[in-house]
């Protein structure tokens, strides 16, 4: 047994030589060292071995294991030099080549926009509050002086999830959460995604992006509202907007109206854009229903305010005269790459 040990050892060392891959070295060291190897096949024999034989056998065995052993990590060494010395003389690189350039991302037109928006109002004084997508109905119409048999609560209009839960239809919500939770002066825009049954088509989408504005504190006036809204409009399109103020009707605030600007395109003269009426609308506004300072805990024979919402795909679209909104969600680089 003695003889065998030791001729087996002789014996790896000569399968090592001829090895030249890691796959060969590993079916060698499970060829010689495995749980059904040669060496734990001799190892089981040892059974048979007398006691005074035993010991010696065992250590030769030992000696031998660790030999090999010491075989296998030196050939794994040898192997990965050599490995690596074939791969730099082979995959080289020419460093004087020009490097591929990778393209860099731009912002969605809508997210482009949206930051302009941002350093509008934030440079009049605005701060950015967000709220809740799905909201309880109270925040999203009782609260909002919109009564339980309004259109806009018809199941047909509104994502229901439950009775008293639904996706926003608009960001008023946040601001009645804000006027619950701030005292006056509050002077506020409120951004997100709001829903709303729609059937997808060039002007309309399920799902769309507000900005609405929210100002209360003592003395506010219509004055001030439409001179916010004129600075904004003057600040996105140009100081020679025109802008126009017509009377409409929102159940949260009283008076309302809605703002148009001059057709940028005709220049108030009549066209398809404009559809020859010289003038575009681009958000509604008004005061701040007695109602709805009430229901938020604000008397309102001590403040007043305004609000206004402004939907973004419509602003986007008039700022860069696109007639389809759903260009701006169908990830088309073609019309991406435009801005």
């Amino acid at each position: 047994m003695k003889e065998k040990l030791l001729s087996m050892h002789e014996k790896a060392k000569s399968d090592l030589a001829g090895v030249s891959t890691a796959a060969e070295l590993e079916s060698i060291r499970v060829k010689y060292l495995g749980k059904k190897g040669e060496l734990t096949a001799v190892l089981r024999q040892m059974g048979q071995l007398s006691a005074e034989e035993r010991p010696a056998v065992g250590k030769i065995a030992n000696e031998v294991r660790a030999a090999i052993e010491a075989d296998i990590d030196e050939k794994k060494e040898k192997l990965s030099a050599f490995l690596i010395e074939q791969r730099l003389k082979t995959e080289t690189i020419d460093v004087t080549m020009p490097g591929r350039v990778r393209p860099i991302g731009k912002k969605n037109p809508l997210t482009q926009v949206l930051d302009e928006l941002y350093d509008i109002f934030l440079g009049m004084g605005f701060s950015i509050v967000t709220g809740p997508e799905v909201e309880y109905t109270y925040y999203n119409f009782d609260a909002l002086n919109i009564p339980a048999d309004h259109p806009s609560r018809d199941v047909a209009d509104t994502f229901y999830i439950t009775d008293k839960i639904v996706l926003r239809t608009q960001t008023s919500p946040v601001q009645i959460r804000t006027m619950e939770n701030m005292k006056p002066p509050i002077k506020v825009i409120a951004p997100g995604r709001v829903y709303r049954s729609d059937a997808v088509d060039a002007t309309h989408s399920p799902v769309f992006h507000q900005i609405e504005g929210l100002v209360v504190d003592k003395g506010v006036t219509m004055a001030d509202l439409k001179g916010t809204l004129e600075v904004f409009a003057k600040s996105l399109y140009g100081d020679d907007t025109a802008v126009r103020f017509r009377p409409h009707n929102f159940p949260f605030t009283e008076p309302s109206a809605e703002m148009d600007i001059r057709c940028f395109a005709c220049g108030g003269k009549g066209c398809p854009l404009c559809k020859n009426e010289g003038w575009i609308e681009i958000l509604g506004s008004g005061m701040v229903h007695p109602n709805v300072l009430r229901n938020c805990g604000l008397d309102p024979e001590e403040y007043s305010g305004f609000a206004f919402g402004i939907g973004l795909e419509r602003i986007v679209m008039r700022k860069y005269n696109i007639n389809d909104l759903r260009l701006f969600y169908e990830n088309d680089l073609r019309f991406l790459n435009q801005f």
